[in-house]
């Protein structure tokens, strides 16, 4: 099975390097694509990473791999990258998410698994391409094709459906019953979502920066990553989704397990 969860001491640190990042709330600084973070050390690690919020890079602590980045150093160039992994680490990114989405929808058990399951293994053998196959390859319409099926798969699993709050501008807004909703793609900066129903809800690409989950449920969310509770705040009456843990971050309090 292919590993989707980030190992950052089997990587080299790709993510500090490979990608830009603009001075903003969740950047400290500017930094062009290619070059090294300055808080990166000589062995790969981050001289920060203990006081990652206190110095104004919270981006960094909820950025996520899906373990993209041992995936090119140690499968793809074999422990040994090139120039070439600059172009190859954002395309097995893309790869690895969706992996890690397709197999959340198989293990929700619909009647669209066999379509799933071509769609993972195109998507494997995609990502098992050589370092010149990867660095020149397009993943958008492959994305696109397996977005459509997860809408599918959600569209079933949430039957009957809730609110259909699907890419829209929600910042800041106070929601309360989401329960099977849609919020795929919502922007949700700073939204009010203090004990808030969404059990069952789609999460998918939904942006949770600084929203408020204090007393939500979000028993049984779709499509639900870690790195979208790291942005997100919320408390120990939090109800988290299966496979997914409090953030260190969060506001102390009595609630049910994550």
């Amino acid at each position: 099975m292919r590993e989707l969860t980030a190992d950052c001491a089997r990587c080299t640190a790709l993510c500090c390097v490979v990608p830009a990042f603009a001075a903003s709330a969740d950047f400290a600084i500017d930094k062009p694509a290619g070059t090294p973070c300055p808080n990166l050390r000589p062995d790969h690690g981050c001289g920060i990473h203990t006081s990652l919020r206190d110095r104004g890079f919270p981006g960094c602590t909820v950025y996520d791999c899906f373990g993209a980045g041992q995936q090119v150093v140690q499968v793809t160039f074999g422990g040994r990258p090139d120039a070439r992994v600059a172009a190859v680490f954002p395309t097995m990114r893309v790869l690895h998410e969706l992996l890690a989405f397709e197999t959340a929808a198989l293990a929700m058990g619909t009647a669209l698994d066999d379509d799933l399951r071509r769609a993972r293994d195109e998507t494997l053998r995609l990502s098992d391409g050589t370092p010149d196959a990867l660095a020149a390859l397009d993943p958008s319409a492959h994305r696109a094709e397996v977005a459509g099926l997860l809408r599918a798969v959600s569209a079933l699993v949430r039957d009957p459906a809730g609110p259909d709050h699907a890419g829209a501008d929600l910042v800041g807004s106070r929601l309360r019953d989401l329960r099977r909703g849609c919020l795929r793609g919502a922007v949700l900066l700073g939204a009010d979502l203090r004990g808030a129903d969404l059990r069952g809800a789609d999460v998918l690409g939904a942006d949770l920066r600084g929203a408020d989950l204090s007393g939500a449920d979000l028993t049984g969310a779709l499509f639900c990553v870690q790195a979208q509770l790291d942005a997100a705040r919320g408390d120990g009456a939090t109800v988290l989704p299966a496979g997914t843990g409090r953030p260190a971050h969060w506001a102390p309090g009595d609630g049910g397990p994550g």
